[in-house]
């Protein structure tokens, strides 16, 4: 029986090496990669049986590289493995297409313990992540960000990680004032009024992260 298909994506080497140790035994690890887009990217050639990835990832954060990656691989099973331990987290990798929720602060078995879970079409939350948390996040309305475009949610996850609009433009294929078009359609829909406020939300809402 072959073994099923794994790939993974971190910016943190010491994590890649951490996955590839406790993986290889049991399963094929067909790919680690650094950001959201190399994992696109490496997901549509692979075709994955599973994808292990974070949320605070360069480029693409891990909550939209999910809801992309499931247009890709629509029958790859997310595991999202982070440091957010917030409802809000765990409510946007459901709503985004992931079936598991693990801390990195979890116990080594729970990984394998969310693998099985998924495999068998079931769901897994980490224990450690509250009731309460549980709770809010099965009641929270969404936000905002929700409804913005995947396009807007890329130009906003790159004006918070602070580059300018010609490397935007660059990195999207798009002109410099398509760019600024959309920032001014996002400050917009947001109810926001300069870059900094962007960032502020971009931070909150775990669009980047700090870490």
């Amino acid at each position: 029986m072959p073994k099923p298909r794994i790939l993974v994506a971190d910016d943190h080497a010491l994590v890649i090496e951490g996955f590839r140790r406790i993986l290889q035994e049991h399963y094929e690890l067909v790919g680690t990669v650094g950001d959201g887009y190399a994992l696109l990217a490496a997901a549509k050639t692979v075709q994955p049986d599973i994808v292990i990835l974070d949320i605070s990832m360069p480029l693409l954060n891990g909550i939209d590289t999910s809801a992309q990656l499931k247009k890709i691989c629509p029958t790859a099973k997310i595991i999202i493995v982070t440091m957010h331990a917030g409802a809000d987290y765990v409510r946007s990798a459901f709503e985004a297409g992931a079936s598991a929720y693990v801390l990195k602060g979890s116990a080594v078995d729970e990984l394998e313990q969310a693998i099985r879970a998924v495999l068998g079409g079931h769901s897994y939350i980490t224990p450690l992540i509250t009731k309460e948390f549980v709770d809010v996040f099965l009641s929270t309305v969404s936000e905002k960000s929700k409804d913005l475009t995947p396009r807007q949610r890329e130009v906003l996850q790159f004006l918070a990680e602070g580059r300018t609009a010609k490397e935007i433009a660059n990195l999207l294929h798009i002109t410099s004032r398509t760019v600024e078009f959309h920032k001014g359609q996002i400050l917009d829909h947001l109810k926001l009024k300069t870059t900094a406020d962007l960032i502020k939300y971009a931070l909150t809402h775990g669009i980047v992260s700090t870490s």
